[in-house]
């Protein structure tokens, strides 16, 4: 037997206990979030009397909603396109500079990384949860769908390999408990040179060495300690810390948040692994009862007036094991939902499959991807994505269906006066030399893409220097102001467009 079945009832009871855990999790740190100083927490201080609304939740709800209007493969334009309409309100860090480059027509993956000093933080990581559970039990698939929702806002950052580790260790833990295994599968799906993966081992070396608690996290800030308190690294080695060394549900999630930095997101993150792991009865009453399973989102998501949200954790899990049943049954190769789990002789080997994630490490990064019907288009731009005036700038540009990369004429339009050169095809990709003069901050070039039964047409854009003249880091982009009605801010981030009065 070569597959893995997987009980459609403990399925479900996991998925509930993941969404409470991180309820949990995420209120008992919220109020401590970037305090650097340890915490000596042993329950919730101050008791709440509801759940605290967190963007580690909250953003997972778009995901839902996209994977709920487009279907099961949805193309990081489509991830780019959810979150130009449903997290634009949000400004804090990497999401602010991915809004911002959206908005100025780049795409992912370049989206999450030009002028984006936040790329190593925690907005990527805290989204794993939806992944695993669409994906139980295929711990590589969790991951490349990760590494799809991470380009929107942190490409090539330890914040994308984060997320990818805590999806696929989160997926195989549906049918897995061994904590070193659990691990190792986890580190498998991404870079060895990674922080991620070094303050990984960090951590269970001192675990497995008899260094204390408190000692691995003077080693940890020590040697991947950052000044920013949300920076991935030292909270991913917090979550493993709470996790490895807690002696139950509430002291793993309490000593978590006394590592302190970005408490809220470290707690959430173990409290939804420990609900996968040992399921919903396993959650005590008392981390329960005072906040119920309602859903309270964010101020900053009922500005984008996302629809249809969730109303209890009960409901998060209906939908999202919907989705999952459709997903894995189109998806995976490995999986079956079934009336019992049975678990097959080569479950390790299945659980450590991670060819396909490999791959995209190989992926050209420095990229806008765009999608017309089932064409992808990738958009080369062999380096930044800027033309200087009168410099020959080398653009590349490559086509794939589904995963087949195709061959066809293709030809580029450029702005009058701009001249541009054909040269050859190295690696299945068309390249272009352009060379631009009277260059404007935006510049849209159009793209002609000639097969013998249709042909397509797009466009992309390329900054202009004065529009690319960088950023300092640390510094976040102006906060948004959030006057005006639901339409005035649709015209505003470019989903609707502006009448000519306007």
């Amino acid at each position: 037997m070569n597959k893995i079945y997987i009980s459609k009832e403990e399925y479900f009871d996991k998925v509930l206990a993941c969404w409470m855990g991180k309820n949990i999790g995420g209120t008992l740190g919220a109020p401590y979030e970037t305090k650097k100083s340890m915490n000596k927490l042993t329950y919730y201080d101050p008791i709440p009397k509801k759940p605290a609304p967190n963007d580690d939740l909250d953003l997972q709800l778009i995901w839902l909603k996209m994977m709920e209007d487009v279907g099961l493969n949805p193309s990081l334009q489509d991830f780019a396109n959810y979150w130009k309409r449903y997290a634009f309100a949000y400004p804090w860090n990497e999401y602010g500079f991915s809004q911002r480059n959206l908005k100025r027509g780049l795409l992912p993956p370049i989206s999450g990384s030009f002028e984006n000093y936040y790329i190593d933080e925690m907005g990527a990581p805290i989204r794993s949860e939806i992944w695993a559970c669409i994906a139980p039990g295929d711990p590589q698939l969790a991951a490349s769908m990760a590494w799809k929702d991470s380009t929107v806002d942190h490409t090539g950052g330890e914040g994308m390999f984060g997320e990818m580790f805590w999806a696929a260790l989160e997926s195989a833990a549906f049918v897995l408990k061994d904590p070193k295994l659990l691990i190792t599968i986890g580190l498998a799906m991404i870079p060895i040179s990674s922080m991620i993966s070094r303050v990984t081992r960090e951590v269970t070396w001192c675990f497995e060495n008899n260094v204390s608690w408190i000692e691995t996290r003077k080693r940890v800030l020590l040697f991947y300690g950052h000044n920013e308190p949300c920076h991935a690294p030292q909270n991913h080695a917090f979550t493993l810390i709470g996790w490895l060394f807690g002696v139950d549900f509430g002291d793993c999630l309490c000593k978590a948040v006394n590592c302190g930095y970005d408490t809220d997101c470290t707690a959430a993150t173990l409290g939804a692994l420990l609900g996968i792991l040992n399921g919903f009865k396993s959650i005590p009453e008392k981390w329960i009862n005072p906040i119920g399973q309602e859903i309270i989102i964010h101020l900053l998501t009922k500005k984008a007036h996302l629809e249809n949200i969730p109303k209890t954790i009960a409901d998060l899990a209906n939908r999202i094991s919907s989705i999952a049943y459709r997903f894995l049954k189109e998806r995976s190769n490995n999986i079956i939902f079934s009336n019992k789990t049975v678990l097959p002789d080569n479950l390790f080997s299945l659980l450590f499959q991670n060819e396909k994630v490999i791959e995209l490490f190989n992926l050209d990064l420095q990229t806008s991807v765009l999608n017309l019907e089932d064409l992808e288009i990738i958009v080369h731009y062999m380096g930044d994505p800027i033309i200087e005036s009168n410099i020959d700038k080398t653009l590349g540009i490559s086509l794939k269906r589904g995963n087949k990369k195709l061959n066809s004429d293709i030809l580029l339009e450029v702005p009058s006066g701009w001249k541009v050169k054909v040269i050859k095809k190295p690696m299945e990709q068309q390249r272009f030399i352009i060379k631009g003069v009277n260059i404007q901050n935006i510049n849209n070039i159009g793209v002609k893409i000639s097969f013998p039964d249709k042909v397509y047409s797009t466009t992309f854009v390329i900054l202009g220097p004065e529009e690319a003249t960088g950023y300092p880091s640390g510094i976040n982009i102006p906060r948004p102001s959030f006057r005006g009605s639901k339409e005035d801010w649709l015209k505003k981030i470019g989903i609707i467009k502006k009448s000519n009065s306007s």
